[in-house]
């Protein structure tokens, strides 16, 4: 195999006004080696380090194989209830840049290492052989398509229209994040892109068996590159990409029951259909707690949710009317309902109406939605409100919420996946599943 027909990827890992790090083996930045524990800040707008200023820093790994950085404190979990602080260690080199006034380190390295990492991140290194070379396939495809559409975008014919990932006015909100607004590095390193944490997770022997059987291979429909999304439980039927994103069809990630069954389901986007679904427990892939299993899939900190398929959430009424002014920054008043205004395919909400006592406003997509209802992010969108104890002025004292699944729901379900693998399907059969009339296709 040809390393130079590997791309490289850059991956940005925090934004911290001064980052503490450690050059494990020998480096070389402007020409000069260096080693061991460093420190830099930003300062002015340029990157201060060793009682110099520059404009960016590149620490490159005089031998690659005996070299690794580690950074200290990287916050992982952003936005998510697990958030919280680790020292990370990654092989490559280290690229500093300012952005928003504040230090990005980049860890620059080629896509088949950046996968290594990247599937002992996302699930556990010892999950089944056939689980992990899918997610192989998918995160490769994922990251060559965010590579490609970057350049892409830096042709004038091929800039994305102006409006953007929001649109706002008085009575409606509809906000969605995507990867492509990072403009220094390829991708990031937390969930919003895929959970990338270096050689901090221990890579297994099957890890690389599965990466290298799968070398090259990624999913492709009509001749492009799939946008191979993700998400840990889709609830029991997948998500359509535009209830999450920019408003783009794509055909191979369709609605489809996350079990032998794909098209037995009902339309979700009835609210009595989505009610009635979300409340039961119908069966599907992703519908397991065998510990067994969910330990191929979860990490140790995600194995503190226990229930992802079906979930509740409670809240007073001075609970979630203080919540939603945090979250939002808009001061609802008290709350007298929230009001489902359209779903997607697997029941989750893209459109939901805040009524308080002050305004009323509608509020989306679904990753919007999730960040109003939660101090940190709701599991999914697929939920029913309930109201509780309504006094005679129409408002109640509580709401619950009950929901289904956990992440956005689009693309391939990680958990029901993994019960795949469990029943003897090969990692082609699982990929076809999730993504509808795909081919898997050897790049290099």
């Amino acid at each position: 195999m040809d390393e130079k027909q590997i791309p490289q990827v850059r991956v940005g890992i925090m934004n911290e006004p001064e980052i503490h790090f450690v050059l494990n083996g020998d480096y070389r930045v402007n020409g000069v080696a260096c080693s061991g524990e460093q420190t830099a800040r930003c300062a002015d707008g340029q990157v201060e380090w060793g009682g110099n200023r520059y404009g960016e820093l590149l620490f490159e790994p005089v031998v690659a194989e005996n070299a690794s950085f580690t950074l200290k404190a990287v916050t992982i979990g952003v936005s998510f209830h697990w958030k919280r602080q680790e020292d990370q260690t990654f092989k490559g080199a280290l690229h500093l840049i300012v952005e928003n006034g504040k230090l990005t380190p980049v860890n620059v390295l080629s896509v088949e290492d950046y996968l290594l990492s990247v599937i002992s991140s996302e699930m556990s290194a010892n999950a089944s052989l056939e689980l992990l070379k899918a997610h192989a396939v998918i995160s490769r495809s994922w990251l060559l398509a965010q590579i490609h559409n970057d350049k892409a975008a830096l042709m004038p014919e091929r800039r994305p229209d102006a409006e953007g990932e929001m649109k706002e006015t008085p009575e409606e909100l509809v906000k969605w994040w995507d990867r492509d607004d990072h403009v220094n590095f390829d991708v990031c390193a937390d969930d919003h892109c895929q959970r990338y944490q270096g050689i901090t997770r221990a890579t297994t022997e099957k890890v690389d068996k599965a990466v290298r059987a799968t070398w090259g291979e990624v999913l492709m429909h009509g001749g492009e590159l799939c946008d191979a999304r993700f998400s840990k439980s889709c609830g029991g039927v997948m998500e359509e990409f535009e209830n999450c994103w920019e408003p783009h069809h794509h055909d191979y990630l369709e609605a489809r029951r996350d079990n032998e069954e794909e098209s037995n389901f009902p339309d979700l986007s009835r609210e009595d259909n989505a009610a009635e679904w979300i409340l039961s427990s119908p069966a599907a892939f992703c519908n397991t707690t065998d510990p067994e299993i969910l330990s191929q899939v979860l990490n140790d900190y995600d194995q503190e949710t226990k229930d992802f398929y079906r979930w509740k959430v409670e809240y007073t009424q001075d609970e979630l009317a203080a919540l939603i002014k945090e979250r939002t920054g808009i001061d609802y008043g008290r709350i007298r309902d929230l009001q489902p205004v359209a779903r997607g395919t697997s029941g989750r909400l893209y459109r939901l109406r805040i009524v308080g006592e002050k305004r009323e406003r509608i509020i989306g997509k679904e990753l919007t939605i999730r960040y109003a209802l939660s101090p940190s992010c709701l599991y999914s969108s697929a939920f029913v409100v309930e109201k509780h104890d309504i006094g005679g002025d129409g408002y109640p004292a509580k709401f619950v919420l009950r929901g289904a699944g956990w992440g956005h729901g689009v693309g391939l379900c990680q958990i029901g996946a993994a019960v795949m693998g469990a029943r003897g399907y090969d990692y082609k059969q699982i990929l076809l599943h999730y993504f509808v009339g795909a081919s898997i296709d050897k790049r290099y």
